[in-house]
């Protein structure tokens, strides 16, 4: 992670946010400073268990999401609410990319908040435009719209072909 660049991990398949913690694993290896922020998962903290109770790993990671389940997962009241904390997890983001506040952000899941008309491509192509040359960002979610094709420097698809009958964890995927 030399020169910073902008990254997408998204697709059908599972494993993106895994990926992206294990490139927050392998940059706090590197003696960088990593931050993620988690959109949409609500306060779900299964993948990120281990690294929020590690004292031997230096990862800062934030929900602002005040719900225990998924977005998705919610009603539409319950979603309403949520909406406020999630924005302020958009902002929190602004506020670490224009301040270099580390060396790696991972935004989890933040591909799915134009989907969700919790903010538009435009809103989140500003905030990436006030990258340093030397931060590096990664982007999740299922799917990218294309309006943000031009921010990013590169995608990783994930897809996912499941043979025989294999029973699939819908759970915040």
């Amino acid at each position: 992670m030399k020169k910073g660049f902008i990254e997408v991990y998204c697709g059908n398949g599972k494993g993106k946010t895994s990926l992206a913690i294990g490139q927050s694993i392998r940059a706090c290896a590197a003696h960088r400073s990593v931050i993620i922020i988690q959109f949409l998962k609500g306060k779900e903290n299964g993948e990120f268990y281990f690294l929020e109770n590690s004292t031997d790993i230096d990862i800062k990671v934030f929900r602002f999401e005040k719900s225990e389940r998924c977005y998705d997962q919610l009603s539409e009241h319950e979603k309403e609410e949520q909406r406020a904390n999630i924005r302020n997890g958009l902002n929190y983001a602004r506020k670490v990319i224009v301040t270099h506040e580390c060396d790696l952000l991972v935004l989890d899941e933040i591909l799915g908040l134009p989907e969700c008309n919790i903010a538009t491509c435009d809103e989140i192509k500003e905030i990436l435009k006030a990258k340093n040359n030397d931060m590096h960002i990664v982007l999740t979610g299922r799917s990218m719209k294309e309006e943000l094709r031009e921010c990013v420097d590169a995608v990783t698809c994930l897809e996912t072909e499941y043979f025989n009958e294999v029973i699939v964890d819908k759970e915040c995927e």
